[in-house]
């Protein structure tokens, strides 16, 4: 099956017809299923975002550290750091709707634990970072799943406009939610009465994602014949999977590189709310929600800006829109200034951020989604951590203006580095499962499941004006088997008749050569293909399969 060519999810391309300018965006929203979550999950957000305008704020109140103030942020971003790759290995290996309701509850007993303390005053700064720590440990955990999940819920033509219609959901919420907050709080004489309320308000926002997860009959795309992963070497086969596809490794180092400096409009917006604006609760809320209003412009608008504008050109124009906003946050103290550039910049974030989520979507298949998603969370939430920490730092020992300068000049100094990593660009693979026809042999020594490590190696018989072609061919199917679960390749000439060139793979077990044949993709066929085509011997490419020789036991 030939790759499709898709410069930028949902373009449309050339050859597509012209049915699909007519894309609406909201598609997803038919399925009932979808809309449920869609709408749920909304009115989480909603309740989240109130909570994060309250938390900060009452940060604010308990203490005046910029430095502690910030760390806000990176209790939020740490735990995803921490337990990303962990909660994608989780979401692939068990049931993600039971994960997901597990630890949607445990963000509703934090949620009410911090509500309870802060009724009954027993609240100080550090308290308030370790159950928002606690709380985000949750999200963390419900992350990943929650995102793999997507490709159950609508076709998988349909899975950019879902990412959209997400975003725009979880703008939305921005929107809304820091205003609300913030009302939360003005509407009583203390900010931790108001906020106390506002944190009871999101536990109870738990409880409708529950009861939709607890109705959803689930069935899986992908299962797998074989024995379930460990959690170890789970984790491990996510990273090589990400090590060696060059597609998720720019949008990751791209995330990365946009969002240890845009960080700092998320850990310093409070600081210049209430030292440089002189505004309250609600006015916190206000410039908050201009961004998250901005963002869900941005979601809406963002099916037909993807098809004017290639990602790259997209993440390039954010990062501009972005170093404009820092400048103005520092030296510009009108709210009437401040406000439309933060709209601008909602627009800009939820494009971008969108964009970096899709792309680790489509280039991942469904066995190992869940872990490519969570690494992706994991760079992000580190950019978002680090970034706090640094901006925040500089802000307590400085001034707010030049840690908002020093991570704007960030962003322009690491451009020309950054668009080196390009972001859905060219031809994206058919990662739709293949089956292989061919049948393991019958060894006389069959291997048990755990029996290795195995080498596997592959004869071919290449002429003579096909081998630097064969060469080149061979190495795009060494980033396959290293993908799917190669510990070690390489390619041998035999030194007395050049013709001969041996492939060697070897892999930590059979269990794990086995699903490395279920793991093979369309996209990996072709390249397969292309390698055999070149192969011009009478029979097939002749396969060995050889395990680690370990001493016996012979007694008894």
């Amino acid at each position: 099956m030939p790759l499709t060519p898709v410069p930028n999810p949902p373009s449309a391309s050339a050859t597509e017809p012209v049915v699909e300018e007519h894309i609406t965006g909201f598609e997803p929203l038919k399925s009932p299923l979808f809309r449920n979550l869609w709408i749920a999950s909304t009115v989480s957000n909603l309740g989240g975002w109130m909570q994060d305008t309250a938390g900060t704020w009452l940060m604010t109140v308990l203490t005046t550290s910029p430095l502690l103030i910030a760390l806000m942020q990176t209790a939020a971003s740490l735990p995803v750091v921490l337990l990303g790759l962990l909660a994608g290995a989780t979401a692939d290996i068990f049931d993600r709707r039971r994960l997901l309701i597990f630890w949607q509850t445990w963000m509703l007993a934090a949620v009410a634990l911090l509500s309870v303390l802060t009724f009954f005053n027993i609240i100080s700064p550090w308290v308030l970072l370790f159950l928002t720590f606690f709380l985000n440990v949750g999200a963390a955990m419900n992350s990943p799943a929650w995102q793999a999940i997507m490709p159950e819920l609508v076709p998988r033509k349909q899975l950019p406009e879902a990412v959209s219609l997400n975003s725009a959901g979880f703008n939305l919420a921005r929107a809304l939610g820091p205003a609300l907050g913030g009302i939360g709080i003005a509407a009583f004489k203390h900010a931790d009465t108001g906020a106390a309320w506002t944190f009871s308000l999101n536990a109870l926002s738990f409880v409708g994602v529950i009861l939709v997860l607890y109705q959803w009959k689930r069935t899986p795309l992908f299962k797998s014949a074989l024995p379930a992963e460990r959690i170890r070497g789970s984790m491990r086969a996510g990273l090589r999977y990400v090590q060696y596809s060059p597609m998720v490794k720019s949008a990751l180092t791209r995330a990365f590189l946009f969002t240890i400096f845009v960080s700092s409009v998320w850990a310093l917006l409070a600081v210049v709310a209430a030292r440089d604006l002189h505004q309250g609760a609600l006015g916190y809320g206000i410039l908050n929600g201009s961004m998250g209003l901005g963002a869900v412009i941005g979601a809406t608008l963002l099916p037909r800006t993807r098809r004017k504008f290639s990602a790259d050109k997209i993440i390039l124009a954010s990062t501009g829109v972005f170093i404009v906003t820092l400048l103005i946050l520092a030296f510009v103290h009108f709210p009437v200034v401040i406000i439309p550039m933060l709209l601008v910049a909602g627009f800009a974030w939820t494009s971008t951020m969108s964009t970096f989520n899709l792309a680790v979507q489509v280039t991942a298949p469904d066995w190992v989604q869940a872990r490519v998603l969570g690494t992706y969370q994991m760079v992000f939430s580190g950019g978002m951590a680090i970034g706090s920490v640094i901006w925040g730092f500089i802000a307590e020992h400085l001034s707010t203006p030049i840690s908002l300068s020093a991570a704007a000049a960030g962003l322009l100094i690491t451009l020309p580095l950054s668009r080196k990593f390009h972001v859905l660009r060219g031809e994206l693979p058919d990662l739709s499962p293949f089956r292989m026809e061919d049948v393991l042999p019958q060894l006389t020594n069959e291997p048990g499941m755990s029996d290795g490590p195995v080498r596997i190696l592959i004869d071919y018989i290449v002429a003579p004006e096909n081998y630097n072609a064969f060469v080149a061919a061979i190495h795009e199917l060494r980033d396959v088997r290293l993908r799917d679960g190669a510990i070690r390749w390489g390619i041998f000439q035999d030194a007395d008749n050049p013709r001969y060139l041996n492939e060697t793979f070897v892999m930590e077990s059979w269990v794990d050569y086995l699903r490395q044949r279920e793991r093979f993709t369309e996209s990996d066929r072709e390249i397969l293909e292309k390698v055999q085509s070149m192969h011009i011997g009478p029979e097939p490419p002749a396969i060995r399969h050889t395990i680690y020789a370990k001493q016996r036991n012979t007694a008894g």
